[in-house]
This record gives C-alpha cells, sequence and structure tokens, in this order.
C-alpha cells in the first residue's frame, strides 16, 4: 500500500496517532496524560500501522504535531518521528498543533475566526488565531506565549470558538472575548487526524527537509534547562559540545 502518512500529536496532555492518506484518515488511536507518552507512544503507532494494514517501510511521510507546547510531548514525539523516518527514508512536514486543535472545531463555525489556548502556565498560555478556508489557513495570530488578554488584544477579529486546556483554566476571560463558553481537548477529535486533514493545505505545514536536524518550535525553554541558565550565567551546552 503506497501513499499513507503518519501523523503524530504529542503536544499536549492527549497523544494521539493517526495514518491515512492526506487528508483522510484510515486509522487512529490516542491515550491522556503526559506523563504516560514515553511509555505509550510506541504502541499507539504500532497499533494504528496494524489497523492501517501497513508497516513503516510502507509509509510515504509523517506529519508531526509542531509546538508551541509541552517541551517533553513534543520532544518525546519528534524522537520518534526521527527514528522512523531515519529508518524508512520518510519526507515529513509540521502543522501546528494549536492549528490542529482548532481545526476540530472549525466545521462549526464556517470560515469564523479560531482560537486555540494551551496552558502554558504562569498566569499564560501558548495561544493562536485562526481562519480555515477550504483550500487554506489564514493565521490572524501566530503561535506565541502571552495572557488571554494579550492574545484578545492581537487578535484583529474576536473568535466564534476557543478551544484548549488553557481556555479552560481561563474560561472567565475566555467567555468576556469570544462571548462563547471554551471548548475543552476531550470534546474535541484526536489532533492527529485533523494533522492529516491540513498537511496539504496551503497555509498550514512546512516541510522539514532534514528532520533529522529539525526541531520543533517549542515556544518556551524547558524548566529545567532555565535553571541550569540562570544558575550558570550562560546558554546550556548541547550534545556536540557547542551552545545554543
Amino acid at each position: 500500500m503506497s501513499g499513507v502518512w503518519l501523523a503524530m500529536d504529542t503536544a499536549t496532555d492527549i497523544a494521539s496517532v493517526a495514518a491515512g492518506r492526506i487528508p483522510a484518515m484510515i486509522a487512529g488511536a490516542h491515550s491522556q496524560g503526559a506523563r504516560r507518552h514515553t511509555a505509550q507512544l510506541l504502541g499507539l503507532v504500532e497499533f494504528v500501522l496494524r489497523r492501517a494494514g501497513v508497516r513503516p517501510a510502507d509509509l510515504d511521510g509523517l506529519v508531526l504535531a509542531d509546538g508551541p507546547g509541552s517541551f517533553t510531548g513534543l520532544r518525546i514525539g519528534w524522537a520518534t518521528a526521527k527514528g522512523l523516518a531515519q529508518e524508512a527514508g520518510l519526507e515529513a512536514r509540521a502543522v501546528p498543533a494549536l492549528m490542529a486543535a482548532a481545526a476540530g472545531v472549525s466545521s462549526r463555525v464556517g470560515d469564523a475566526p479560531v482560537a486555540a489556548c494551551f496552558d502554558a502556565l504562569r498566569g499564560q498560555v501558548f495561544g493562536a488565531v485562526y481562519r480555515f478556508r477550504p483550500d487554506r489557513v489564514e493565521t490572524l495570530v501566530a503561535p506565541a506565549v502571552l495572557t488571554v488578554g494579550e492574545l484578545s488584544r492581537r487578535s484583529p477579529e474576536v473568535p466564534r470558538a476557543v478551544v484548549g486546556d488553557g481556555a479552560v483554566r481561563y474560561a472567565a476571560e475566555i467567555r468576556a472575548w469570544s462571548g462563547a463558553d471554551p471548548v475543552a481537548p476531550e470534546l474535541l477529535p484526536p489532533s492527529a487526524a485533523q494533522l492529516l486533514a491540513l498537511a496539504d493545505r496551503e497555509g498550514a505545514a512546512r516541510t522539514l527537509d532534514d528532520l533529522g536536524a529539525a526541531e520543533p518550535a517549542y515556544g518556551r525553554l524547558a524548566e529545567a534547562q532555565v535553571k541550569w541558565e540562570n544558575r550558570h550565567g550562560r546558554a546550556l551546552p548541547d550534545s556536540t559540545g557547542t551552545e545554543r
């Protein structure tokens, strides 16, 4: 079987995997709990590929959830993808996880704006605002780390819906901004299916020419790295000994 792509999203507490021919999903699975991503991701991949009737060598490419999002979750997902790509020499694309989450309600709101907010702690969210067209996605506010108030001031339009755990955490501010209740993550379709649906749409995906060297847009450094750099007064060296 050819033309099958594998999509993976580990940017939030809900990890999801899907396989299909872009833009349609053939098989998918998900699990909840960021601390379980390491233990469960490969099992989800194996399950989905088995349900789709393909082997890693049969895949044409990978679609990954880009950040910002959970630092650890993104690292796990991208490391897994790099292992698969190295073994099979796969094409790879990345779609912002915020966009994939927002796409989960796009069919309900037509071409009205949709915002997505992931909880970034410290009173902030990873936030973005999009408009979904049949042939393209328009980014009204690019993914950034900011407060809900800052996101609302940056947005040129009021969103019809706001999704994500950050929206739920700051529900009162979301209602004041959008006039609607936030949409919780568990009420959205698994994001991996949305990654497949968006992979070919204009304005959605970036091509990863060298997946081995590519990194997700984390949005914020890991807490451990911040503490190390504050303590030592310099950037944390990477595995080659150079400073980032």
